[in-house]
């Protein structure tokens, strides 16, 4: 079994400056191995100057920055390296492709939104880096629990490449680590902690030693 890592994705953040302290401070706790950068729509020239503000607080960390994919009218691979991030995340299978194509200079290419096994082989097949299961629709609908586990456990057990599990809760952490996933998302579950973003990693990295443990 893998040792599972966390990969903690960010509320839509439309003012980045002022959310820069918070995702520090997340950072911080050295407990999070890939940030996912979810920002507001924009132009380009304006999305690149988010990254480069929150940039810092994530790199600085040794913690990686991926920046989610803002819709159409934006190249989703210039933001990313205009940005100095280190990889994008798409969740449409063009939008997908296109990132791969656009990054080749060794950032990460990450493929959301796949509503079926067909659909995450088809992005494992194109090239991407890792791929994600789980996460909140664009209306913030949730997939089953039972569904995110069985798609993450069928995933680590036959394919290379990372597989990202998203749990809607800290109580969903260990079982989804369960699953031999690489990493286990979290979002809201961070962020809306009535003890702040570091107590809720603590308690998502207490909840992953077993395991660990089963993986030492």
């Amino acid at each position: 079994m893998s040792r599972p890592s966390l990969y903690l994705i960010t509320p839509v953040v439309e003012d980045a400056p002022a959310f820069a302290p918070l995702l520090a401070s997340a950072c911080a706790t050295g407990l999070v191995a890939a940030v996912l950068l979810r920002l507001a729509p924009g132009d380009e020239r304006g999305l690149v100057k988010a990254v480069k503000a929150l940039a810092p607080a994530v790199q600085d960390q040794d913690t990686a920055l991926i920046v989610a994919d803002p819709g159409p009218g934006v190249d989703l691979a210039s933001l990313v390296m205009r940005g100095g991030a280190d990889g994008g995340h798409a969740d449409d299978p063009a939008r997908i492709e296109a990132l791969i194509e656009g990054l080749k200079d060794g950032r990460s290419a990450g493929a959301g939104g796949l509503r079926t096994k067909h659909a995450a082989m088809t992005a494992g097949e194109t090239g991407a880096d890792y791929v994600l299961f789980g996460e909140p629709e664009p209306d913030g609908a949730l997939p089953s629990l039972d569904l995110v586990e069985e798609r993450a456990a069928w995933w680590a057990d036959i394919f290379q490449t990372p597989c990202v599990a998203y749990a809607p809760s800290l109580d969903a952490v260990a079982r989804l680590a369960a699953t031999g996933a690489e990493f286990i998302a979290l979002g809201e579950a961070v962020w809306n902690h009535p003890g702040g973003p570091a107590a809720a990693l603590a308690e998502a990295s207490r909840l992953l030693e077993p395991a660990r443990d089963g993986a030492a």
